[in-house]
């Protein structure tokens, strides 16, 4: 039997997911606790920008979730938290996992039925079904996942991918059937989700978050000769072939430069600034 906590009228929800468990992303519509003008004076700017807290809800209905460790806000029902390490075998596994990806060694597991909520947070998540299949991931951007979603480790298979890709010599693979929950650097409708069907995407930049497993990944020059690629100034190049999907956010470029480079740099061509002032 479900149990069911009231979502009041100060929070709506994003998108939600069904399948043994249920994933909800909820946004509170605004933050009214300023107790000091500093604070007030920062909400307002929040406010008026259009940045609002989030949270994800998962509702167990006698089945299991694995979630980040640190993640966990409150729960309400007959749940039971436990690490399971899966015998010897399961923990070597782990212990190279989390050495390889940098993911935490641990991550807990709730089983029963009930409500779980996770720490809220001004970043984005993502929901995605998996059916049999495998993707790989950024390390960091695991959230959590249906108990029968296995979270492991990808190795890079070209040398030239571990040398020059910037991803390292592992990833985070996710593999299984069930719902994956990713906290996302962007909005997920800023991301642009590119499928290949037997075909190539070149990538001048490390902004594919996500990719099938069945997806090929190197690094290449950009032209045919050394001296070409020089000249082109455009280096080398993040390629990906086969058949699948691929996640990119060109946008996390252009929001890394207005923090640090402020607006200016962006509204001159190639980001170029007169400083002849």
């Amino acid at each position: 039997m479900r149990t069911s906590l009231n979502i009041t009228n100060k929070l709506t929800m994003l998108s939600e997911m069904s399948n043994d468990s249920t994933f909800q992303i909820l946004q509170y519509d605004a933050l009214e606790g300023g107790s000091d003008i500093d604070n007030a004076i920062k909400l307002k700017y929040m406010r008026d920008a259009g940045i609002k807290l989030k949270q994800v809800r998962i509702i167990l209905d006698e089945s299991s979730v694995n979630i980040g460790p640190g993640t966990l806000s409150y729960m309400k029902g007959d749940i039971t938290i436990s690490n399971k390490v899966g015998g010897v075998v399961g923990f070597g596994k782990k212990i190279f996992a989390s050495k390889v990806t940098g993911e935490p060694l641990f991550k807990p597991q709730c089983e029963g039925t009930g409500e779980i909520f996770l720490e809220p947070s001004f970043g984005h998540f993502a929901l995605i079904e998996l059916e049999d299949e495998e993707i790989i991931v950024d390390d960091g951007l695991f959230f959590a996942c249906e108990g029968s979603i296995e979270v492991g480790a990808a190795r890079v298979r070209r040398i030239s991918a571990m040398a020059f890709g910037e991803e390292g010599y592992f990833q985070t693979k996710l593999s299984g059937s069930g719902i994956v929950v990713l906290e996302i650097p962007v909005p997920e409708k800023e991301i642009f989700k590119c499928t290949l069907i037997n075909d190539t995407l070149k990538v001048d930049g490390n902004f594919a978050i996500l990719r099938s497993g069945e997806i090929e990944f190197t690094v290449e020059k950009s032209t045919k000769s050394i001296v070409g690629t020089a000249t082109a100034g455009e280096g080398l190049l993040n390629v990906y072939r086969g058949t699948g999907q691929i996640w990119l956010i060109p946008t996390k470029n252009i929001y890394n430069e207005l923090k640090t480079k402020g607006l200016e740099y962006e509204s001159k061509p190639h980001g170029d600034i007169d400083t002849n002032v």
